[in-house]
């Protein structure tokens, strides 16, 4: 029996979801948009397809081809917008250096990559130049100067960015390839082992745009992005591509303000002078911006902004939506894309009071199209959305990682069962909420009972003067783990353990927690600041080596 399948005629074009026309729309109906870079330098939509343009013919004449590796080192800009688009539509590879890893970390991504030409910034010459040695592939050096002095360097320099565009011809043709082909690489940081390199393909950077904007746009009102928004990303370009809005925001034609380095006061600045309407940043920088406008004129009311990377805190969601911040939160990792989940208020439903509106602002989210979000035991037998029962998330979307770069072991242990597995445990309501509960490794088993760190976390939260708090499990004689609190205090607060201690006891009272999740008073540590990973997220690995 033949398939059912539909041959085309000779003459018709297939057309392969490739990240160039992403561009198309948006530079045939809003070529006068603008495009700035922190407040500084400004053009249009029009100038960016050719500065894409110039982009490419600059990279081939240093022997970038199809299947060539360019990494990028820079702060948010338009140059990391420009390689967004020119390198993949090369047919090369997009590598974005995650900066914030050690110098080591930083070399073995480079030769791991494969990485022949690197685009490095000038405050990243000198980190460049003390791995330089080691380095086993990369032939050109292009030095992006932002507008400052070329730097003093000892490294074999092919020119300066924007000089090396200007002598370029915008006219680069560039052709239709295989949608398969990898468009773009970068590394995730787990507690064991070397950095993972995580790649996709152009059709997976083209189909987690639709879905993800689908959903961004599905809302009438709240929680929601449309045309006439302004886009300021609040996540570092080489953090998953910035969780690919940057290619939404270009695909519907928004004026896009890209920050550079950030700093709180020129974020709060540019949120003002450029009517910025529509960011995304992690739980810490959320906090970083509420301060830093605290007593100050900063008017934040209709700035929606998403928040990933951790857990979106009650009191923390509280304090951004009293500032008239439209704050939710979305739930993704490196590996998927990353957006599957958004915590969007579900249409026709009216929240109860202000309480339950937090609690669905900062739950998980409920899945975007596309995304099979599964929650399940250790059989992979779906467990009951009743909110009670925990499981592991697994997920199938069409534009989810297929495995790690040059690790098959890893690969397969991600995809085992034919799902990609988060090692998030989660519960799900029946309207389809996703509320995650901690991570596989995260869980406290104390007393024959499993503490969710992350719950304990947010309760903690509530105590007046607290800013922030990190819970984990540390080893005990009788009970096996039992919780340990590590507590950042806001400025001028006298925080004291009894009374973080005497909270947890009353939720435990309540039935809220468990009487095992509360810790004892001795390990209750008060800090000046918690350690972080490279990409904002709590260093829990750290926590636990240091209590150790």
């Amino acid at each position: 029996m033949h398939a059912n399948l539909i041959t085309p005629t000779p003459s018709a074009y297939t057309y392969p979801l490739l990240v160039k026309h992403l561009l198309t729309n948006a530079q045939c109906l809003y070529g006068e948009q603008e495009i700035t870079y922190r407040g500084a330098l400004r053009y249009s939509y029009r100038t960016f397809r050719e500065h894409i343009g110039r982009l490419a013919s600059a990279l081939s004449t240093l022997a970038v081809q199809h299947g060539s590796t360019v990494a990028v080192m820079d702060w948010d800009s338009h140059r990391y917008l420009e390689c967004y688009f020119g390198v993949p539509m090369m047919g090369a590879t997009l590598f974005t250096v995650n900066v914030r890893l050690s110098a080591q970390q930083i070399l073995y991504t480079l030769n791991d990559a494969q990485a022949e030409v690197v685009l490095v910034h000038a405050d990243f010459v000198p980190l460049l130049e003390e791995i330089w040695d080691g380095l086993t592939n990369v032939r050109h050096v292009v030095v992006l100067a932002d507008n400052a002095p070329m730097p003093h360097t000892t490294l074999p320099v092919a020119g300066e960015y924007e000089a090396l565009l200007a002598h370029a011809s915008p006219d680069f043709a560039f052709a239709d390839f295989d949608e398969r082909t990898r468009a773009a690489t970068f590394y995730t940081t787990g507690t064991t082992g070397d950095p993972k390199g995580v790649s996709y393909s152009h059709r997976d950077i083209v189909l987690h745009t639709m879905a993800t904007a689908t959903t961004l746009c599905a809302p009438r009102d709240g929680q929601r992005l449309h045309r006439e928004d302004v886009y300021m990303p609040i996540t570092p370009m080489f953090h998953v591509l910035a969780w690919g809005m940057p290619y939404i925001a270009v695909m519907l034609g928004l004026k896009i303000v890209l920050p550079g380095r950030y700093a709180a006061d020129l974020l709060l600045k540019l949120h003002e002078t450029e009517r910025v309407t529509f960011s995304h940043c992690v739980p810490t920088l959320l906090q970083m911006l509420l301060q830093a406008a605290e007593g100050g004129m900063h008017d934040l009311s209709g700035w929606k902004v998403l928040i990933g990377g951790s857990a979106l805190s009650p009191a923390l969601c509280e304090s951004a939506l009293d500032r008239g911040i439209d704050v939710f939160a979305g739930y993704g990792m490196s590996e998927t894309g990353p957006v599957v989940a958004l915590a969007q208020l579900p249409p026709g439903r009216k929240p109860a009071d202000r309480q339950e509106e937090i609690r669905m602002r900062c739950a998980t989210g409920r899945p975007v199209p596309l995304a099979e979000l599964r929650i399940v035991d250790e059989h992979l037998r779906d467990v009951p959305h009743d909110g009670k029962h925990q499981g592991e998330i697994v997920l199938r979307t069409p534009y989810l990682t297929q495995g790690y770069f040059n690790k098959p072991a890893a690969s397969e242990e991600l995809w085992a069962g034919g799902y990609l597995h988060t090692q998030d445990i989660a519960v799900m309501t029946p309207d389809g909420f996703v509320q995650i509960v901690d991570r596989i490794k995260d869980v406290i088993k104390t007393g024959g009972e499993w503490v969710s760190s992350i719950e304990v976390e947010s309760l903690i939260a509530q105590v007046p003067g607290v800013q922030e708090s990190a819970v984990i499990g540390v080893r005990d004689a009788k009970w096996g783990e039992r919780p340990m609190a590590f507590v950042v205090g806001k400025p001028g607060a006298r925080l004291k353990a009894e009374a973080i201690r005497d909270c947890l006891l009353a939720h435990a009272e309540a039935k809220r927690i468990s009487k095992y999740a509360v810790p004892e008073l001795d390990r209750i540590a008060f800090v000046a600041e918690i350690p972080k990973t490279s990409v904002g997220k709590i260093n829990k690995k750290a926590l636990r080596e240091n209590a150790a």
